[in-house]
């Protein structure tokens, strides 16, 4: 048997065929990535595919916002009542704590954990633009935050239906609750994800958006208790420019009939609250961009 080493002449370099076979499958492109990051982000905002721990808080807040739904729709069912005993766009209202808490905890999930442990660098590394991440972040954080918002409506809307309200009445009010629930999250996911993208400590962005939301609100509501009980309702009516929530309630009393005090009292200043729910999305979402461009250049 000859030697091995004698077939290659010394110093020469050998190329070993093991087998490997390049891949031959369809490379998708920046789309294809940035959908799948907006839905792997949607199920990271409620724990699905992490660990056991991290699904406790998201399910245990969306329980504790769809239960007294149900409630409701078992009381409307049982007690003879003709009409539900809370309007679907107050529901939300009612419920603001759990929604600020959810969001506040589930925004650092998706934007301060991949700055704090540096894998925003390998997503970057990719053909995806740093503006496609922090959108594709903003959507899932937007979609968890809607079926956080939407799920009671739509418990309320079927218990509704099946008592046999009516429905013209029940599908147009909860039209208008999904439409005022979508500015909200507009408002909320921009804000929350905004905050959240300036901090690598879970902790901190959460204490901070809950900060800003918590304070804006109570400060305003305070404003406009004080300026109701004065008689001067158009200063409480601006100054429910400055919170998101403030904002949500006003256009909930234009457009529901709602009781709640200083509500917009024309179409002009409608369209202002709408128009600043919408330019305060935008505006944080630009500014979300413009901080993971920051990023991906430093």
């Amino acid at each position: 048997m000859s030697d091995p080493s004698s077939a290659t002449p010394e110093g020469a370099s050998v190329i070993h065929d093991l087998g490997y076979r390049p891949y031959t499958g369809p490379r998708l492109g920046t789309a294809a990535i940035a959908r799948s990051l907006v839905v792997t982000g949607f199920r990271n905002a409620f724990g699905l595919g992490r660990s056991g721990r991290s699904k406790v808080l998201p399910f245990l807040l969306l329980a504790m916002n769809v239960v007294p739904a149900l409630v409701v729709g078992g009381v409307l069912a049982f007690g003879g009542l003709d009409e539900l005993p809370i309007g679907y766009a107050e529901y939300a209202s009612q419920t603001q704590v759990l929604l600020g808490i959810f969001v506040a905890s589930q925004a650092p999930v998706l934007f301060s954990r991949d700055l704090r442990h540096g894998t925003i660098a390998l997503y970057l590394a990719r053909p995806l633009r740093s503006g496609a991440y922090a959108v594709s972040r903003w959507l899932s954080l937007l979609g968890a935050t809607l079926v956080f918002l939407a799920l009671p409506i739509v418990v309320l809307y079927a218990a509704a239906l099946l008592v046999e309200l009516d429905a013209g009445t029940q599908t147009r009010e909860a039209a208008v609750a999904l439409g005022l629930a979508l500015l909200l999250a507009l408002a909320l996911s921009g804000v929350a994800g905004l905050i959240a993208s300036w901090s690598t400590r879970r902790g901190f962005a959460v204490v901070a958006i809950i900060a800003v939301l918590v304070i804006a609100n109570g400060i305003v509501t305070a404003i406009q208790g004080i300026s109701s009980e004065e008689g001067r309702s158009e200063v409480g009516e601006i100054a429910g420019l400055f919170s998101p929530y403030s904002l949500y309630r006003g256009l909930m009393v234009a457009w529901t009939g709602a009781d709640f005090p200083t509500p917009p009292t024309s179409t002009s200043m409608e369209l202002v609250y709408v128009g600043v729910l919408l330019a305060l999305s935008a505006g944080c979402l630009a500014a979300l961009v413009l901080r993971y461009r920051r990023v991906a250049t430093s």
